[in-house]
């Protein structure tokens, strides 16, 4: 089941500083973020192999999940929030604000043959 990690946060008067080190707990093969989102919903799968770390550097959006016994959504709204995803969670992601950032870390390369569309019943 996805669950949120919470990433160590420095603060003082000069801002803030989150350090993402030994948290991921997966060798990180692939990097991407996903922005300018209009009101559409991103995601619609699950994976055979990729596990995913997503953490929403600015604004914020909604990850739905379902991992065949359990339905979640978790709000991604600070940047020191990181929700991994395993192979079965089905994840869609939804109501990006206009300033959204997330920034996803993949244990996987990209593969098309990876990707399982089919929600659970």
């Amino acid at each position: 089941m996805a669950y949120l990690l919470r990433l160590p946060t420095f603060t003082d008067k000069r801002g803030n500083l989150t350090v993402i080190e030994k948290e991921i707990p997966f060798p990180i093969q692939r990097i991407f973020y996903i922005y300018g989102v209009d009101d559409s919903t991103r995601g619609g799968h699950r994976h055979h192999k990729t596990i995913q770390a997503a953490v929403c550097l600015h604004g914020s959006c909604i990850v739905s999940n379902n991992d065949g016994t359990k339905k979640e959504d978790f709000v991604l709204d600070h940047p020191s929030k990181c929700l991994i995803l395993e192979t079965r969670d089905w994840h869609t992601m939804h109501h990006f604000t206009p300033d959204a950032v997330l920034l996803v870390f993949a244990s996987e390369h990209f593969d098309p043959n990876d990707y399982i569309f089919e929600p659970y019943a």
